[in-house]
């Protein structure tokens, strides 16, 4: 029986870090205000020289440092991103050029900050199939590009930064179960509903967000969705080692931990330093646990994530 396994993970956050009072600076809040509300104190930010897979690229070139893998042996790239460098093609493509590989599928998916879910999910798949042995796995967004830095009540909230996971094949079950969901009724609560039409873009170019709706929504099925996991896979709360959530606000990660029986120091919690990176959250803090010496091999680590559309998904694996 073939299984998917993380075989090492990566980030890249980009240099230039601004903390809630540089903010305050510009706009009307301030680091009280961010805080209580979100959990937020810093976010990073993307040079204007910098694109997503820049941003994506770095991050995999650490995932297969940790790995001792050569890019060459990567036979397929997945990019989840809502801030593609380009409208075609898939800022996957320019990933594998940027790591000298050719030939291998790669292709990005779009499900916003449960993106990650939606990748290794999909990567998973392929590696059971047989239709991939070693994949890499990529979250990157660079959402200060597309927030209203006039509207602090979404500007505040998101930063920039990549995340990154090999896949190998393994004899025991890395990937243990995912489950995904989507639901497009709620897609007025959280969007950017811009568009290019004959060169002009068209519509708002900036996300716009119900901040109540998606606290209650997301809250409410992030619980139901590791509920899921947990049940088709046959395991309990109580084997779960490990949450790493989609880091958006402390409340909600709270209320999930809570739901779970876990204490927050079970909890990866970047969002204090990251804020909301959208699909590169969930590999950032993953790489942070890693490499902090926290998430260590054979536990059993709990992915979750939401986001626009609304999308959202959970990952149970075994590190």
């Amino acid at each position: 029986m073939r299984y998917a396994k993380i075989l090492g993970t990566g980030s890249y956050l980009p240099a230039s870090r601004v903390t809630n009072d540089d903010l305050a600076k510009k706009i009307d809040t301030s680091d009280e205000w961010i805080t209580t509300r979100t959990g937020i104190k810093a976010r990073h930010i993307a040079a204007e020289n910098e694109k997503t897979s820049d941003l994506a690229t770095q991050a995999a070139q650490q995932a297969l440092a940790a790995t001792g893998i050569q890019a060459a042996d990567i036979d397929l790239i997945i990019v989840a991103t809502t801030t593609p460098d380009m409208q075609f093609p898939s800022t996957a493509t320019i990933v594998q050029n940027k790591l000298g590989i050719s030939g291998c599928p790669a292709f990005d998916v779009q499900a916003v900050c449960a993106g990650f879910m939606y990748a290794i999910a999909t990567a998973n798949a392929y590696i059971k199939s047989g239709m991939a042995n070693k994949a890499l796995v990529i979250g990157a967004d660079i959402f200060s590009r597309i927030v209203d830095w006039e509207d602090r009540g979404t500007c505040v909230l998101f930063g920039d930064g990549a995340g990154a996971v090999v896949l190998g094949i393994s004899d025991e079950s890395g990937i243990i179960h995912s489950k995904l969901h989507a639901d497009g009724a709620y897609l007025h609560l959280l969007n950017v509903p811009a568009q290019m039409n004959e060169g002009k873009i068209e519509g708002l170019p900036f996300v716009k967000m119900d901040g109540q709706g998606v606290f209650k929504f997301a809250v409410k099925q992030l619980s139901a969705v590791a509920d899921e996991v947990l049940s088709e896979s046959g395991y309990t709360k109580g084997q779960i080692d490990w949450l790493v959530p989609h880091q958006a606000n402390r409340r909600i990660i709270e209320s999930t931990a809570k739901h779970l029986g876990l204490s927050m120091d079970k909890v990866i919690l970047t969002v204090q330093e990251h804020a909301n990176t959208s699909a590169a959250s969930i590999p950032l803090a993953l790489d942070e646990g890693v490499r902090d010496g926290r998430i260590q091999r054979g536990q059993h680590v709990m992915l979750e994530g939401i986001g626009g559309g609304f999308a959202w998904g959970a990952v149970l694996l075994k590190y």
